[in-house]
């Protein structure tokens, strides 16, 4: 088990807060209250004093008077503004300066408390400033993420992954069909969308459409649109998804769905760029990239006779595979990370990581629901994570359990032995589970049953073992 390397209280502890106060008195006592809160803190008399700390010192948060000898406190704002990574801004003021501390936050400044101050509305506004701080840094942080790894929305650096991205670059400026195939979650619609944005098409419309989520009916009125009194309901002519991405691209999403009858209509679409709406009497022509998903195997659909062959052939002239996140491993703290911090950011929450145990159960798992089950483990486990880290119990039980999911030949216990057995050369030899339990065991008796001490001895934190003493 690896510590997490800082809790809250030990990161706020290292938030430093600048305070530019020229009444000493009162400088020396706000110093003293933020350091009893957790606060780093320095007291400067003058905003010019204040500017030699900004860059030297760096401070997460200022505090200062309005009004100071020399420069005053909207000037040290104003310098504030400057910096790169620019600190929370906290003005003090008057009662009678009320109205320039409204032109400070206008300017820039996070919050203003007026003179006398209230010791309880200070810790809150500090407390309040730093937090938005650390959110606005993550964001700066997530976005740098996305900006080195991400490919049009999608995350990944392994092998198999950057397979695909260079394979995405390749056929982007093609106008042929597209075929992606890859199981249910892999995120094949963000393949489709890359596909479109990296193709001359891309300031062109790109729509998606599920040939499952549509009864059959309305399959032929939904592509191809209809005219006015075709079927009963079409009170007026409408257009279809195929003129709606002229000079675009369509996404057929689960394409083995679409009913048989279809098929040929569509083909010829891919032949010609010909189609004729539902009712209608004319031919009318586009210019569409038709881009077809699916998670199921076409080849043994149309063996079955449910895809037409010739469909089948089309289709597949730039064909694309996904590949599963269990094949894609390297993938998963990625991924885990990015969206940690999607949804850190959505809920308020300022969680640092996952613990290695955590992040060592998500990797042995074999996520059948792929990125998208990753994506709801980590949004469950956001939500109930109440520390720093996401930990092992904050994963489902089916993750948790997967451990020992691969273990494909039992013992019987008469074949099992004891820590004494291993270390004297007896035949009979222990599970690792139960060697590490009789060691614990018997380092707990050795310190008495000091846990602290036993945890130092062992290596691990007491949080580790007391999870180990409940479940063994």
């Amino acid at each position: 088990m690896v510590e997490p390397a800082s809790s809250p209280l030990s990161e706020k502890k290292m938030e430093r807060i600048l305070i530019v106060e020229d009444d000493r008195e009162l400088g020396r006592f706000l110093c003293e209250e933020l350091e009893d809160a957790g606060y780093h803190v320095k007291n400067v008399d003058s905003a010019e004093e204040a500017a030699a700390e900004l860059h030297a010192w760096m401070p997460d948060l200022v505090i200062s008077d309005l009004k100071l000898p020399g420069a005053d406190g909207m000037a040290l704002l104003e310098w504030t503004r400057e910096l790169h990574a620019q600190p929370g801004f906290l003005i003090i003021t008057a009662f009678g300066s009320i109205p320039q501390a409204v032109e400070a936050l206008k300017s820039g400044a996070d919050d203003f408390l007026a003179k006398p101050l209230d010791l309880e509305h200070l810790r809150l506004s500090t407390e309040r400033i730093l937090r938005h701080r650390r959110l606005k840094q993550e964001v700066r942080r997530f976005k740098e993420l996305m900006a080195r790894d991400a490919f049009y929305g999608m995350i990944g650096r392994s092998r198999k992954i950057r397979v695909m991205f260079n394979q995405l670059r390749e056929i982007a400026a093609a106008q042929g069909p597209a075929l992606i195939q890859g199981e249910s979650g892999v995120g094949k619609e963000l393949v489709a969308k890359a596909l479109h944005d990296l193709s001359p098409r891309c300031k062109a419309p790109f729509l998606a459409v599920n040939c499952a989520g549509i009864p059959a009916e309305l399959l032929e009125s939904e592509f191809f649109g209809h005219e006015e009194g075709a079927f009963t309901g079409a009170v007026k002519k409408r257009q279809g998804l195929f003129q709606q991405t002229h000079q675009g691209s369509l996404l057929l999403d689960e394409i083995g769905e679409m009913p048989y009858n279809l098929q040929s209509k569509l083909l010829r679409v891919l032949q010609d760029g010909t189609f004729r709406p539902v009712g209608g009497n004319r031919e009318q022509q586009v210019d569409v990239r038709i881009i077809c998903a699916t998670n199921q195997n076409l080849e043994n659909l149309m063996n079955a006779g449910a895809f037409r062959q010739d469909l089948f052939y089309r289709l597949e002239t730039f064909s694309i595979r996904v590949p599963p996140l269990r094949e894609r491993k390297d993938d998963i703290p990625l991924l885990a990370a990015h969206f940690l911090n999607r949804f850190c950011l959505q809920m308020g929450k300022e969680i640092k990581g996952l613990t290695p145990e955590a992040l060592e159960q998500l990797t042995d798992y074999s996520f059948p629901g792929n990125v998208r089950e990753l994506q709801n483990i980590i949004e469950r486990a956001v939500t109930f994570c109440h520390g720093s880290h996401l930990d092992v119990e904050h994963l489902p039980t089916r993750i948790r359990s997967c451990v020992n999911a691969d273990i494909d030949e039992t013992v019987d216990a008469s074949e099992r032995g004891t820590l004494d057995d291993l270390l004297t050369g007896h035949e009979l030899m222990p599970s690792l589970a139960e060697i590490e339990k009789q060691y614990i065991t018997r380092v707990l008796e050795r310190v008495g049953g000091n846990k602290r001490r036993a945890a130092a001895i062992l290596g691990v934190s007491r949080r580790t073992l007391y999870r180990h003493l409940m479940n063994s």
